[in-house]
């Protein structure tokens, strides 16, 4: 019998987020017959926080719109070097609330030849939910995830290993410390929906992700796969909340926009759980650019 021969590709996804803008470029090994194997190559994430202008004043401003252009101009270079096959551009909460939101798509298209795609809610849960999110999930039991950006929330029940119902609510990160006047009523809509849908399932499971969250995880020494008990969560909000900002970065080592707003993020976790009544979340550090590389390789 003849060797099986190893295919070796490379794929990089870009997220622009409301807090960040990040690249990912992972190693995709597959042999005939068998499953996939995705490695991280090269990530690179930069602090452009769009959210701030998008949040406060409904637009992107030009000293943003210039950095997100440099920063496109980075990664084509970088996904050059590394030989990246294909690659795939999303943008998230901000840039879709954005009213120069598609002027902005269009110039750094013009300038980088890095098209950005602005997607909805919907598709970005989608597309997280296409990443090894069902390797975890377990048809015999039920389960609520959780994704939180710096602009929007995703929530979806998932049961019998399939996602049931999904909502994007407008609360997330940068959002709350933009605009605080907001928090209440998508609060109530989000517990109101929580609990509304949770009469469907039996003992639910949270399942968690976005960067606040794998920070935490990252803090906890967890092993992999092991979860994170609500208890715990409460415990780590209330210290690091009774930390000055200029202690969480110093003291914690927080990246500088990341130790304002990882206190909001998680009394959005901590909130959920209360809600759905888990006792624990499980943390699978996965994101958006992670569904954006396996679905890249599965179009071909």
């Amino acid at each position: 019998m003849g060797k099986k021969s190893l295919d070796l590709s490379k794929y990089a996804a870009i997220d622009v987020g409301s807090n960040g803008v990040r690249l990912l470029v992972s190693n995709v090994t597959s042999i005939r017959g068998k499953r996939p194997h995705f490695k991280k190559s090269a990530l690179v994430r930069v602090p452009i926080r769009l959210g701030k202008d998008v949040f406060r004043e409904g637009k992107i401003s030009e000293y943003n719109i210039r950095r997100l252009a440099d920063a496109m101009h980075a990664f084509r270079l970088i996904m050059q070097i590394h030989e990246v096959r294909k690659f795939r551009a999303c943008a998230t909460s901000a840039m879709r609330e954005a009213a120069n939101g598609r002027e902005v798509t269009d110039q750094i298209y013009d300038e980088t030849g890095v098209r950005i795609e602005i997607i909805d809610g919907k598709t970005e849960a989608g597309i997280i939910a296409s990443t090894d999110l069902y390797e975890i999930i377990e048809k015999k039991h039920d389960y609520l995830y959780v994704d939180v950006g710096g602009g929007s929330t995703e929530l979806t029940f998932f049961s019998g290993g399939k996602p049931v119902v999904s909502k994007s609510f407008k609360i997330g990160s940068v959002r709350l410390i933009t605009n605080k006047d907001i928090e209440k009523k998508v609060r109530k809509e989000m517990k109101e929906w929580i609990k509304k849908h949770k009469k469907s399932f039996s003992q639910i499971t949270l399942i968690g992700s976005g960067g606040n969250i794998n920070k935490i995880y990252k803090i906890s020494d967890k092993k992999l796969g092991k979860p994170l008990e609500y208890c715990y969560l409460q415990k780590q909000y209330k210290k690091i909340a009774a930390l000055t900002y200029e202690e969480r970065i110093y003291e914690l080592g927080l990246n500088p926009d990341r130790a304002d707003v990882i206190i909001p993020a998680m009394k959005i976790y901590l909130s959920a759980m209360k809600w759905v009544g888990a006792d624990e979340v499980i943390v699978p550090q996965i994101g958006l650019a992670d569904g954006m590389i396996k679905q890249l390789y599965q179009e071909g």
